[in-house]
């Protein structure tokens, strides 16, 4: 690499950004360590064009060709993808092929079909590029008595993202806001999922952006279970770590809610009759007032005059807000959430339990003759329904989809007629896995799909620099079915678990 001193402003996107980290600072200026591929990631990015590919003199390396970006590498040094590696002048792949026993226990029992399950995964198979040549490994196998195929490759897909769910009523962030990494976007909050925040990250506009190359890297980051810290543009700072409880502007929550406030209602209503005159179950997409609500009126509840300063959307149940507060809310004295109580319908020594979803705060009301309200010690009957409530709370957890379009080019590693299998795909005759894990096909055209990360082996995603973020594919399917598709079966190779698969010449 060439640096233009006189241009650089020392901002530091390249070191950030470079896949390999083989740029530094010294005496607060970049440079270019041995490790560097000239894989070309720090001139697209920097800003002030300070950067720029040297003419290369016989290079002492071996060029990768298993993608676009024909990486220089050293003997000792990998590839800025992290898959291959120069070792005494020969290119290794660093993961070796993971045939499916090896991620049985990660992606859970074995689905029944003889389609179901791959012969082997696409974790550590290469890729298929140029994609007009067949994919690394075509293998055909038997399973429950079938002929089958599985066709694998790791596929760099510009057209991916993942989905961050994570189970908390605290709150993170006005929905569109944008995720930032830094001070640059990867991705923005989407709607509430029932009790989840939801985020997206990536994306083929945002892949294809400026600040595409940390966008991949992100995406990759979460999906292979890595820690991250990221940010919402005018809310909350997240850490998290997929299968893991998430930290928000400092704080661990437990429990992700059992409901909103009208389901714990439902859910729960005999016991709070028993705890209580009056139950508000504060939330801040619905909360409810026992009273009004139908599960309390099914209970045998009566009238208790209360009025909740929120709007109603029906009897019993009411629109909330979002906050700092009790459930969510931006109730922080509880007390404020009743507008009124009518004296003509309440009566002295009525008790009022205020809680929440997930029953981990409360506070118990007495109603004077003044018509006012004293905090009392809760009750036996309080506690035992605070316990139920928290009780059936789920921990509070995060987890993700990898979304990925897997309809482009290559297709043509697995069949002279991408078209056939699309169709096959969709119509169940060719099954889709990612590192062995099952996926959900979104309908329509195309073969774009999710998978739960946390059922695909850590480690098996990676990021390009052109960018992209590269799966592990497989398809898998009956021998008949892939003959008639237009497979490539001059490069298929008998499977068996107990020897080595090499990958197509």
């Amino acid at each position: 690499m060439e640096i233009d001193l006189k241009k650089c402003n020392s901002c530091g996107i390249c070191v950030q950004d470079c896949p390999l980290g083989s740029i530094r600072f010294r005496d607060k200026r970049p440079f270019v360590e041995d490790s560097c591929t000239r894989c070309g990631a720090c001139v697209r990015i920097c800003p002030e064009g300070a950067m720029a590919l040297e003419v290369v003199p016989p290079y002492k390396g071996i060029q990768c060709d298993a993608c676009p970006i024909v990486c220089l590498i050293r003997d000792g040094f990998p590839g800025a993808c992290h898959r291959y590696r120069n070792e005494g002048g020969e290119l290794v792949r660093i993961t070796p092929l993971h045939p499916f026993d090896q991620v049985e226990e990660i992606v859970g029992p074995e689905p029944a079909g003889a389609i179901r399950r791959p012969l082997i995964t696409g974790i550590g198979a290469g890729t298929t590029y140029p994609d007009c040549k067949p994919a690394p490994f075509i293998v055909k196998g038997r399973q429950r008595d079938v002929d089958v195929v599985t066709v694998v490759t790791e596929a760099p897909l510009s057209y991916s993202s993942i989905m961050v769910k994570i189970d908390t009523d605290l709150p993170v962030g006005d929905e569109g806001a944008p995720v930032m990494k830094g001070k640059r976007k990867v991705g923005l909050v989407t709607t509430e999922q029932y009790g989840s925040k939801m985020l997206s990250i990536g994306g083929v506009n945002l892949l294809t952006g400026k600040d595409g190359l940390l966008v991949a890297k992100t995406i990759t980051d979460i999906a292979n279970r890595k820690p991250v810290k990221l940010r919402i543009e005018g809310g909350s700072k997240l850490e998290f770590q997929i299968g893991e409880a998430p930290v928000i502007n400092g704080r661990k929550p437990d429990n992700m809610r059992v409901g909103c406030g009208s389901a714990t209602l439902g859910l729960f209503a005999p016991l709070l009759k028993e705890s209580a005159d009056e139950v508000i179950v504060l939330d801040s997409h619905i909360t409810g007032l026992m009273s009004e609500h139908a599960a309390g009126r099914f209970a045998g509840t009566h009238p208790s005059g209360v009025r909740l300063k929120y709007r109603m959307s029906t009897p019993g149940r009411y629109f909330g807000d979002h906050g700092d507060g009790w459930g969510g809310t931006s109730i922080t004295d509880p007390g404020e959430i009743i507008a009124g109580i009518d004296p003509k319908v309440a009566r002295p020594g009525m008790r009022i339990l205020i809680t929440e979803t997930t029953g981990q705060k409360a506070i118990l009301f007495e109603l004077g003759k003044d018509g006012r309200l004293r905090e009392i010690p809760a009750t036996a009957n309080v506690e035992r329904a605070l316990k139920a409530i928290s009780s059936s709370c789920e921990p509070s957890m995060v987890s993700a989809l990898y979304v990925g379009g897997a309809g482009g080019s290559a297709r043509a590693g697995v069949s002279l007629y991408p078209v056939k299998l699309t169709r096959a795909v969709h119509a169940g005759r060719a099954n889709l896995t990612v590192g062995g894990a099952p996926v959900y096909l979104l309908p329509g055209g195309g073969i774009n799909f999710m998978v739960d990360v946390g059922r695909v082996k850590r480690g098996s995603f990676y990021w390009s620099p052109t960018p992209a973020t590269i799966c592990p594919i497989e398809y898998t399917m009956e021998l008949i079915d892939y003959e008639e598709m237009g497979g490539h079966m001059q490069a298929m190779k008998p499977f068996s678990s107990q020897e080595p698969v090499s990958p197509v010449d």
